[in-house]
């Protein structure tokens, strides 16, 4: 008797585990696939009408006007396709839900933690990422969050069985987050509100310049005892890995970029840059692109424009600096609505394609993966997705397919099911 109710504790254990699981992941491209018909927006700022895409063993094998067609056809006439959508500098699949904390994986205890690797805590089979896929968020790049230097990112394709499937771009950059040289009143400590100078700030710089030079000289070095830490920031020095530097005032933005640049740090990416428009020509002359904050949010300073938030994306592009959309700031389950951030843009004069291309082939360049991802072109991945009409605008925003890598990936998720549940439920009344 005990031994049969063991077994059925372990059956409905499984039940339960597999009823809240993802689906299981799509299978390898077995036979060539072609669209017709279909507006193709490359992610380069280019449109392809009437195009064909043929696409092989995961690979866009032919892609243009009156092209052959091979293997399963999709006939997508008046439909649009456009390359798989990139979030960068993201916690998806580190945290499921923000306010139970056994579920959140993002950080580690230590101001100084480069050689935290945020792949290994990488959940494949989270809700949260699963539900990126109806809005054509195909990959992130997956961040840890924490500290002074938080650690190690890795970037991910969504449909995986776990980390190792999922794996894009292994440990690609290590993440700073530069102090403030201004800071709000704790009020919850007795302090007025309101910005006030930060007496630590050159205390908190110093600490980070140390922490760079001793890191540069670790690498020079020989027979030196092990650092975890040291031998984490190598590739930020040997051009193999980006730093990221997360800073937002001009005062902040050039002190990070020629402190690193004077530690011997060549590759950077700087992310937030609430200011950053205020010295483009600092930025191009560095060479420094910017993943900018999303645009639904409120002027951070009272005598900010009211929109510039929503505008900042534009003034950096039109002075000419590389820039991709990233929402760091905003919950998880905010990062499906990427798109609808770059249609934002379209409502302040930006051209629709280069809106497009701030959470697509501008966002492969910067975290170093458009040789295979960000844009439709031959050779390329295969991953992509058709649209019903556009997707930068969420009332026309309705897949129909969707490709990882050539691989047909479900677009179901938990709340498409409760939307198709309750739709039945007051239909039939």
């Amino acid at each position: 008797m005990k031994k049969q109710r063991n077994i059925l504790i372990v059956l409905l254990l499984t039940l339960v585990s597999t009823s809240w699981g993802q689906q299981t992941p799509a299978s390898v491209q077995k036979e060539a696939i072609t669209i017709t018909g279909v507006t193709a927006h490359i992610g380069d700022g280019t449109v392809v009408e009437n195009c064909t895409i043929v696409f092989e063993n995961g690979k866009i094998t032919a892609l243009g006007q009156g092209e052959t067609t091979k293997g399963t056809v999709i006939a997508a006439n008046g439909k649009h396709v456009y390359p798989g959508f990139i979030a960068p500098v993201k916690e998806l699949g580190l945290i499921e839900v923000n306010a139970v904390r056994a579920s959140n994986d993002s950080d580690e205890i230590g101001e100084m933690i480069p050689h935290v690797r945020s792949l290994v805590a990488y959940n494949a089979e989270s809700k949260v990422v699963e539900s990126m896929r109806p809005n054509g968020v195909l990959l992130g790049q997956i961040t840890p969050k924490g500290g002074r230097i938080s650690g190690t990112s890795s970037i991910v394709q969504f449909d995986a069985w776990n980390w190792e499937d999922a794996a894009v771009k292994v440990d690609d950059g290590i993440h700073l987050h530069w102090p403030n040289s201004f800071r709000r009143g704790r009020w919850w400590l007795g302090e007025p509100r309101g910005l006030k100078p930060n007496k630590d700030y050159q205390k908190q710089v110093d600490k980070v310049s140390e922490f760079l030079t001793s890191a540069a000289a670790y690498g020079n070095g020989k027979g030196t005892s092990l650092n975890p830490a040291f031998k984490a920031m190598q590739g930020v020095f040997q051009g193999t890995q980006k730093l990221y530097i997360y800073a937002d005032g001009e005062k902040e933005i050039i002190d990070a970029i020629s402190g690193a640049k004077n530690s011997g740090v060549s590759d950077i990416v700087l992310v937030g840059g609430y200011h950053a428009y205020k010295i483009t020509d600092f930025l191009k002359e560095n060479n420094v692109p910017v993943l900018v904050q999303y645009t639904h949010n409120l002027p951070s300073l009272a005598d900010d424009d009211y929109d510039l938030p929503y505008k900042l994306p534009k003034l950096l592009m039109d002075a000419g600096v590389l820039v991709a959309l990233q929402n760091n700031d905003a919950s998880n389950f905010q990062t499906r609505n990427l798109p609808f951030y770059a249609g934002q843009v379209v409502g302040q004069g930006m051209d629709k394609e280069k809106a497009l291309q701030m959470i697509t082939g501008n966002t492969a360049k910067i975290l170093g993966i458009d040789a295979t991802y960000g844009t439709l072109a031959v050779g390329k991945s295969a991953t992509l997705f058709i649209s019903e009409g556009d997707a930068l605008d969420m009332r026309t925003n309705q897949l129909t397919h969707a490709f990882i890598d050539g691989r047909n990936v479900s677009l179901e998720t938990h709340q498409t099911e409760l939307w198709k549940r309750y739709l039945g439920k007051y239909e039939g009344k």
